[in-house]
């Protein structure tokens, strides 16, 4: 609220005249407090389930050696499925993402359990032009792999 405007019409209202806006503020300020504690979601009901946050991780750490071109540590993060359904040439093109690469990871969801999809873009750079501009958006399949382990069950 800008004060700059209540201060003065508050100095000139005195006495009785005071009660009125200080009421009549003081109801506005409960009523948007209730209307902001009705819109909240309980913090429960936010909180991804606990495998989350390491399916995430296991994202990140698969397009940090995709960025890397760092295609030892890639592979071995994929699961059988997703090394039989890519070929070693596709293998091989995809962790040569140049340079600049870089990505972004946005929110996931859960599949079933123990599976997760997140949506990324992709930015390349071949022969050392970035391809910012046009990033690969698509998304990233990751599954419990054993306990505590997770592997890319799709390639983005």
């Amino acid at each position: 609220m800008n004060f700059e405007f209540v201060a003065p019409a508050l100095r000139r209202l005195s006495g009785r005249y005071l009660a009125f806006p200080l009421i009549a503020l003081s109801l506005a300020l409960q009523a948007s407090t209730v209307s902001i504690a009705k819109t909240k979601h309980s913090p429960s009901a936010s909180l991804p389930d606990p495998g989350y946050a390491s399916a995430l991780a296991a994202a990140n750490r698969f397009l940090q050696a995709w960025q890397n071109q760092d295609h030892e540590t890639g592979l071995l993060m994929l699961s059988d499925v997703a090394k039989q359904a890519s070929s070693e040439d596709r293998l091989e093109a995809f962790f040569a993402a140049g340079h600049d690469a870089a990505y972004e990871i946005a929110r996931g969801k859960k599949i079933k359990a123990g599976c997760y999809a997140f949506p990324v873009a992709l930015f390349t750079s071949v022969n050392g032009i970035s391809d910012a501009a046009r990033p690969q958006r698509s998304q990233i399949v990751v599954v419990r792999a054993g306990e505590g382990d997770w592997a890319i069950d799709k390639l983005p």
